[in-house]
């Protein structure tokens, strides 16, 4: 990103990633765009639109709404504790967000605060509170146990709302404050967002790849992530939207200018994550591949679903929107993974740190030079004074990194040469990163050591090629390893299958 730019307040980051943590892809989904990929044809860009097309409708917000029977809704969870993420969670098959925390952190949620995507049920909030949590926020929207189940189910509506009640009750006999905390966005943040988006990385890559160069795709896919997002985050009847917030001890909210404040604030922040979603998108045969590895069965070296490392570079590309530095913002996330499943939503991977481009905790912005290396003047230079995004999320990871999991960074920009070597000597597996500027020597800042790098698995925004779309079928196995299908292999097998029918 350049240019003097607007900043994301910490509480808007938090309500952000609880919202994008309620999409993160849960096992049915990967399985499901898995296949779903296997019959898409490798083609050229200049043909890709219904390719894009089918990509994009596969996406729909029926994919994600895996509710549980009772019309308890996936909800996901951010835990902040001195303004600092130390977990992200979401709902698994038998377990609500809340839940996962207390088994995740137990006493430690102590003084925490808590972001969730939707308000959290009496089970779930009864034992936060018993944890001695400092803050509960929530999305004003449908919560966990859904209001909006009235026409189709007339007794869980009314389990709803006696369960809204004892939430209530919970709320005024503890100690924790449970609200709902939305700023609004600064002056032109959205625009700014829209045209930030345009400019990355990604997007450009696909759009030079395009026969007419340009950009319309994205503006097509962001508009399909609008509407997905506002009938998933947001409730259009206004009346209805009153009623819940009454029934959810809201009603000071629901007379104006209140009421049209906060459904403006909640669309500008659904905008803005539809913009960043759209900036790594799902988009014929483009993904993050590793270019330089061989087909290998070692899990260090295999590459995530494209589904999940494009969630995670998604949290990366909303955290440039908090850095210090006007003129670049860059972001990172740490995620791994464990040996076995977890109880989480997110399955094997958890979090383990995040950071943005930012001058030293404790220092005034005002006090170090942040001039670019246009400035012929070296001394009144940013470079050596800025704390970069990877180096952050090092800094203030609330996880070890693990020498025998699989641990992953997903970084906005190349990983410049200072950062590389802590990377690799963090014991970090894999980066997932752009490479628009790899190879590249500029003025105060170099990035030749990323493509040196050996001994870490990096994955790049590419197009595709045939062996490069895998899938993994748990069943196969040889030698008493996972055995890993070609797309060709599966292909054949799918024809094989269909010939059975006959």
């Amino acid at each position: 990103m350049t240019g003097q730019m607007p900043r994301l307040s910490k509480v808007n980051l938090f309500t952000l990633f609880s919202l994008w943590m309620e999409l993160f892809p849960s096992a049915e989904q990967q399985k499901k765009s898995q296949v779903k990929c296997l019959c898409l044809p490798l083609i050229g860009l200049s043909e890709q639109t219904d390719a894009n097309r089918s990509c994009s409708e596969f996406n729909l917000t029926a994919l994600y709404m895996t509710d549980s029977p009772g019309g308890v809704k996936k909800s996901g969870l951010v835990v902040v504790k001195n303004m600092k993420i130390i977990g992200l969670h979401c709902s698994s098959t038998d377990l609500h967000a809340g839940q996962i925390a207390l088994i995740k952190h137990g006493s430690r949620l102590k003084n925490c605060d808590l972001y969730f995507s939707r308000k959290p049920c009496s089970t779930c909030l009864k034992m936060i509170v018993n944890a001695g949590v400092n803050r509960i926020s929530y999305w004003p929207a449908d919560p966990e146990i859904s209001l909006q189940t009235e026409a189709s189910n007339p007794m869980t509506t009314d389990d709803a709302k006696l369960d809204a009640k004892a939430v209530e009750r919970l709320k005024s006999n503890s100690r924790a404050r449970v609200c709902v905390l939305l700023q609004p966005l600064v002056c032109y943040m959205v625009q700014f967002v829209e045209e930030t988006s345009t400019k990355f990385d990604f997007i450009q890559k696909i759009a030079k790849s395009e026969p007419n160069s340009n950009t319309d795709f994205y503006t097509a896919c962001r508009q399909e992530r609008i509407k997905e997002y506002e009938n998933l985050f947001l409730i259009s009847n206004e009346e209805t939207h009153k009623q819940i917030l009454m029934t959810i001890g809201l009603e000071n909210l629901c007379e104006n200018p209140y009421f049209s404040n906060l459904r403006q604030n909640m669309k500008d922040l659904v905008l803005v994550l539809a913009t960043v979603a759209a900036s790594v998108p799902v988009f014929g045969c483009f993904g993050f591949c590793n270019s330089e590895s061989q087909q290998t069965n070692e899990t260090d070296h295999q590459g995530l679903p494209q589904e999940i490392a494009r969630h995670c570079m998604t949290q990366a590309r909303l955290l440039e929107y908090r850095t210090e530095d006007h003129k670049t913002g860059v972001g990172a996330i740490i995620w791994a993974e464990e040996k076995s499943r977890s109880c989480d939503g997110t399955g094997k991977m958890y979090f383990v740190g995040c950071g943005y481009n930012a001058f030293p905790v404790g220092s005034e912005y005002a006090d170090f030079p942040h001039m670019d290396d246009k400035q012929k003047d070296r001394e009144i230079r940013k470079f050596r004074y800025i704390i970069h995004a990877e180096q952050n999320a090092l800094t203030f990871r609330c996880r070890d990194i693990k020498p025998d999991e699989r641990s992953m960074i997903f970084v906005t920009k190349c990983p410049c040469d200072e950062c590389v070597p802590l990377i690799k000597g963090a014991g970090i597996k894999q980066i997932y990163a752009g490479d628009a500027d790899a190879g590249k020597k500029k003025a105060d800042i170099s990035y030749m050591k990323f493509g040196e790098l050996e001994g870490v698995s990096k994955f790049t925004w590419q197009q595709l090629k045939n062996n490069a779309l895998e899938f993994r079928d748990p069943t196969a196995r040889e030698n008493g390893a996972q055995k890993t299908k070609s797309l060709d292999d599966q292909q054949h097998q799918n024809k094989k299958l269909c010939l059975g029918h006959y």
